[in-house]
């Protein structure tokens, strides 16, 4: 049971920082941390690890320009939705449990991050009158700790 909270969890921290998810991911796979069997196991791969850990870190600049589109927008969603699935049934096959299961609940995680993460970032530039970025900062560390918290469970 616990192997599914933390599909969703890991869907949670996607719909924060959508790339992070499956980089983190990646790299557990490719640690040996988490154990997939084919075709999941193809996330922990050296060129997906390299190929996720770019984009991951490319997302986390991105993310604090002001020019980025909100991560409600409809792309933004959609890619939370997707990684949250895919590392959702990663994390489910990797404790045991099905995929199917995993990734639905890694898809609902990415949906609730990504709404919950908004409304609290934004709430929180206001109520603590600090520029975006502090905020944002703190996000980053939330969805990269929790991610790492999560897949060294296994």
């Amino acid at each position: 049971m616990m192997t599914l909270l933390f599909a969703f969890l890991i869907g949670l921290f996607a719909g924060l920082r959508s790339i992070v998810t499956p980089a983190v991911t990646s790299w557990a796979v490719y640690l040996g941390w988490l154990k997939l069997q084919h075709p999941l196991s193809l996330i922990g791969s050296l060129p997906s690890v390299v190929i996720l850990t770019v984009i991951a870190v490319g997302e986390l600049v991105a993310d604090k320009l002001p020019k980025t589109p909100n991560r409600t927008s409809p792309l933004g969603l959609i890619a939370r939705i997707v990684t949250g699935a895919v590392t959702g049934a990663c994390i489910a096959t990797g404790g045991g449990q099905e995929a199917l299961p995993g990734a639905l609940l890694g898809a609902l995680g990415g949906v609730v991050g990504c709404f919950a993460g908004y409304q609290a970032r934004t709430r929180l530039v206001k109520a603590l009158s600090k520029p975006d970025i502090y905020v944002a900062l703190v996000e980053d560390i939330v969805a990269i700790a929790g991610c790492l918290w999560i897949v060294s469970r296994f």
